[in-house]
């Protein structure tokens, strides 16, 4: 009985391993599968509706649409503006946090609130706040400082795209600061004070001694930034203009279109976005090897 139940205890902790992945591997399965299924209807297969013949056609047709320049152009504004925007604020919010002392309720307020909100939840309360007829206009109309509310810039609409930049830029600072405060603070502790005793004032020490030993990191996150604010289309969808689109809205866009063989055409361009962000990650890999070779 002894042998038979160390057997068995043995078999368990050999196959705990496996049982404890297999969810993991679901999802990946799932995802490699919409994945592959995606690049092939790009090409033209679909074999639920008869089309089996692999074709460069709906690629060509994507490539070649009138409004794909402007609609990449207007992705990359608003991905490299809102990254840009959202790594200088995460740094200074990270130097503030790494300055004071931080209270868990400054912590709650300064980063776990905004990570924790849905990007929906933001751009709700930005169409509440600076719409036509939001709260913000409304008050200035009330002071006297715009003679109507809808003289107001509204976040909806606008061709500069400020709702979408000030919608990423609230969420994704605290995302920089969650990722840099605790380097940024074990750097300013060990080789700041170092400085500090050389005689470098504290902010020749932040940007001379901190702020370089922190570039990985603070990359990784810009990259990161860059990458979601690239491929996400519910904020555009919902704020951006009517022209031009982001390409992630008009991927879904052609998408929703009632004749099915039309995804295809959505797919190619899904693609074209999948190859930006692909980039992305294959330069977030690349500083991510570089810091683990520098170690």
């Amino acid at each position: 009985m002894t042998v038979n139940r160390l057997v068995r205890r043995r078999c368990g902790r050999a196959i705990a391993p496996y049982l404890l992945m297999a969810p993991a591997l679901v999802l990946v399965a799932v995802f490699l599968y919409g994945v592959v299924n995606g690049v092939l209807q790009g090409f033209g297969i679909m074999p639920f509706i008869g089309m089996a013949d692999f074709t460069f056609e709906y690629w060509a047709e994507a490539l070649t649409r009138s409004d794909l320049a402007a609609s990449v152009g207007f992705s990359l504004y608003i991905a490299l503006v809102s990254s840009v925007v959202a790594l200088a604020g995460g740094i200074v919010l990270s130097a503030a946090l790494c300055a004071v002392r931080r209270t868990r309720l400054l912590a709650l307020i300064d980063v776990q609130i905004p990570l924790m909100c849905a990007h929906i939840l933001v751009v709700l309360a930005a169409v509440s706040l600076f719409s036509g007829s939001g709260l913000v206009p409304r008050i200035l109309y009330h002071l006297g400082l715009v003679s109507a509310p809808t003289d107001f810039p509204s976040v909806v609409g606008d061709p500069s795209g400020w709702g979408i930049l000030a919608t990423y830029v609230w969420k994704e600072v605290p995302f920089v600061a969650f990722c840099t405060v605790t380097l940024m603070g074990h750097v300013s502790e060990r080789f700041g004070e170092a400085a500090a005793a050389m005689g470098a004032s504290p902010v020749r020490s932040f940007l001379t001694v901190t702020l370089p030993l922190c570039k990985g990191a603070l990359l990784k996150a810009f990259l990161v930034v860059f990458a979601f604010a690239f491929g996400a289309y519910e904020v555009p969808f919902l704020l951006g203009p009517t022209s031009p689109k982001a390409l992630p809205v008009l991927a879904y866009l052609e998408f929703q279109n009632p004749d099915i063989a039309n995804r295809c055409v959505a797919m190619a361009l899904n693609g074209i976005m999948a190859a930006v962000t692909t980039a992305a990650a294959a330069a977030y890999f690349a500083v991510l090897r570089r810091e683990k070779r520098d170690r």
